[in-house]
């Protein structure tokens, strides 16, 4: 869009840059940068437009973004063309994720090129290397806590490692996503330095303040994130005698967006990484970015537009390149992250399902497929040109933030469902195989959120250390029809390190000073590759898990049914054990899949006469495409195996 105002500054910023720009092969970076400049200068004069040093800072971002351009190694620049050809590459079946932890699963990032093998021979072509950036060693917070955005830490490698890891990926058509912590630093930051040696400049990075006055305000709203280890949001820095806002950790400094140096220091780091070969940036901590007194300091519209802007910046630079938003927060809060009022992201491309997560896991403990039901229904749409990163387990906690709502209408009392879930997970249930742990406990109102490794929770351990052959194949079937729903389910699966092979709990955490706090380090093992050897001995747990899993990949990729396109339907049935939806090809008709999971430990019927009216079932048979068999059909009722699952062409 031409706009006067805008462009004629875009042509001052140019005229001011000429004599800077050595490379002359710029002609996509311009025609981007003029098709996206009145964008960027809108939004960036929405949050910027009232300091006196706007046009300055509006002359160093567009300064920032041509300089990273003439950076952009030219082999991704020519991807960069691919992907804006075909703009939908990211929605396709084929892509299925993998993260993990570097030093966990592989040691250094040599050892993870060495060990890439096994990630394809599982079916994986997207890597998500969690945090490798340099952080405090007592004060990492699991790599989130960075001290230095341009350095890898030295004890998984260097940039040499990382970009002959990327050479390795493009090599093998594998993408890549690494993370970019935009919320807060470390305390030991260059900039939280300099902030706490008085520098006025860097101390503006930040939320300071002299005294308690305007920090009790935040806190009279702000919910406390981490009230078992870190309570509050603010921290007493005696160095520097002020208070600093510190929303996640003492140690984690948030940074001030109100502040548009920041902006562009950040919007630079983005893109550095971009260079170095990341096809997928995940922005962490998204929703906590603009703070106002009288709010959560969530979800406001600020972090929006900056997140917006941020986009359209890389769009101008490394148009290739996805964004992912971790932003876990209720369904009609994390749908606005793809961008409202838009058939594209006008934020980020790609967003964590945590609500399926977590509901998928309430299915598992209470036999039902009730209020996974409920709740999915209660995700909206998301854009044509989004999707969703979906799983069963992550490094993180499951949180229980089902809408109380649902919870009702499921036929449960929130507080006592949630409380339930709580002991069920841990352990303390009667009717419980599984062994997790609560992370996150609020004393005051009796909250927690759940920790453990997706074949613990799914009481593969005890079901070993009972010796009960049948205790392990339930747990074996749980854990891959967990995997069989969020493959089907549209988006991208997320497959996290250790699940293919039912890595078990892992309590050598509680050794080690630095991590014994925090009790979601049980789900983050070391990788046993000597466990990861079984997969390929006949009748091991291993290998019933991984080739179960490795086959469920080989295929969805070849179902075309299940890209990403807003092509999910759900069905109501009246067996409430079962979760029934279909997925369905808009441009091969004859594509329709039927995906049914059945959460009890006994089989279960699923009566068809309903689901024969919209056109399923028309046969006496039905194929299963994931075991090949046909399945045939008595009167009106097909049997769902025990924690089994059928992807049905009928």
């Amino acid at each position: 869009m031409y706009e006067q105002v805008s462009h004629s500054m875009l042509n001052d910023i140019l005229i001011e840059l000429e004599h800077d720009i050595k490379d002359k092969n710029l002609q996509h970076f311009y025609i981007r940068l003029g098709a996206n400049f009145y964008a960027i200068y809108s939004l960036f004069h929405q949050l910027y437009g009232q300091r006196p040093n706007f046009k300055h800072q509006m002359h160093q971002l567009v300064k920032t973004l041509t300089r990273s351009y003439m950076a952009r190694p030219q082999p991704l620049r020519k991807l960069d063309l691919a992907r804006e050809k075909d703009h939908n590459w990211f929605l396709s079946q084929k892509w299925v994720g993998y993260a993990l932890y570097c030093k966990e699963f592989s040691g250094d990032l040599v050892g993870l090129q060495k060990h890439l093998g096994y990630l394809q021979d599982l079916g994986i072509n997207m890597l998500h290397v969690m945090p490798i950036l340099d952080c405090p060693k007592d004060k990492s917070d699991g790599g989130y806590a960075v001290r230095d955005f341009r350095k890898i830490s030295p004890e998984v490698g260097s940039l040499n490692d990382l970009d002959a890891l990327v050479k390795n990926l493009k090599k093998n058509g594998m993408l890549l996503a690494l993370d970019v912590v935009v919320n807060h630093t470390s305390d030991e930051h260059e900039w939280a330095i300099k902030a706490r040696s008085g520098d006025k400049t860097y101390q503006d990075y930040y939320h300071v303040y002299d005294n308690r006055e305007i920090p009790d305000m935040f806190e009279e709203t702000m919910p406390e994130i981490f009230p078992e280890t870190s309570p509050g949001n603010f921290t007493w820095d005696a160095d520097m005698g002020k208070w600093v806002m510190t929303v996640f950790n003492s140690f984690q400094w948030d940074l001030n967006y109100k502040n548009p140096a920041v902006f562009i220091e950040m919007v630079d780091i983005i893109l550095f990484w971009a260079n170095h070969g990341a096809d997928i940036v995940r922005l962490d901590a998204v929703a906590f970015l603009w703070k106002k007194i009288g709010s959560t300091c969530q979800n406001e519209r600020e972090a929006h537009l900056i997140l917006q802007l941020m986009k359209d910046c890389c769009q101008v630079t490394a148009p290739g390149v996805l964004f992912i938003a971790e932003a876990i927060v209720a369904p009609v809060e994390v749908i606005k992250y793809f961008g409202e009022d838009a058939i594209n992201a006008k934020e980020c491309e790609i967003a964590y399902n945590a609500t399926l997560m977590a509901l998928l896991w309430d299915a598992v403990a209470t036999k039902k497929a009730t209020l996974l039901n409920l709740g999915i229904r209660s995700i909206p749409d998301k854009l044509e040109r989004a999707t969703w990163l979906n799983y069963a387990r992550c490094h993180d906690d499951i949180g229980l933030g089902f809408d109380d709502n649902d919870i009702r209408l499921a036929g449960y009392d929130p507080r006592l469902h949630r409380k339930f879930l709580v002991d069920y997970y841990t352990g303390n249930h009667k009717a419980s195989s599984a062994r997790g742990v609560a992370f996150g406990i609020n004393r005051r109102s009796g909250d927690a959120r759940i920790a453990g490794s997706l074949a613990s929770l799914a009481g593969l351990e005890s079901a070993i250390e009972a010796n009960d052959p049948i205790a392990i194949q339930e747990a074996v079937r749980t854990i891959l029809l967990l995997h069989s729903m969020i493959l089907a389910f549209g988006g991208i699966p997320l497959i996290y390190y250790g699940d293919a092979i039912g890595a078990l709990n892992d309590i050598s955490y509680l050794l080690d000073e630095y991590k014994q706090k925090d009790s979601r380090w049980v789900h983050r093992p070391k990788m046993n590759w000597d466990k990861a050897k079984l997969r390929n001995i006949h009748g091991s747990i291993e290998q019933k898990v991984f080739s179960g899993l490795k086959k469920m990949i080989a295929v969805r990729k070849e179902i075309s049914a299940f890209a990403d396109h807003n092509n999910r339907e759900l069905l109501e049935v009246e067996n409430p054990h079962l979760f029934v939806f279909s997925r369905f090809d808009n441009i091969n008709t004859n594509s329709r899949v039927l995906v049914i999971g059945n959460f009890d430990s006994r089989p279960q019927p699923l009566n068809i006469e309903a689901l024969r009216k919209k056109g399923f079932f028309q046969h006496h048979t039905a194929r299963d495409l994931h075991s090949g068999d046909n399945i045939e059909l008595q009167d009106n009722t097909l049997e769902v195996p025990a924690l089994s699952f059928y992807w049905l062409q009928t």
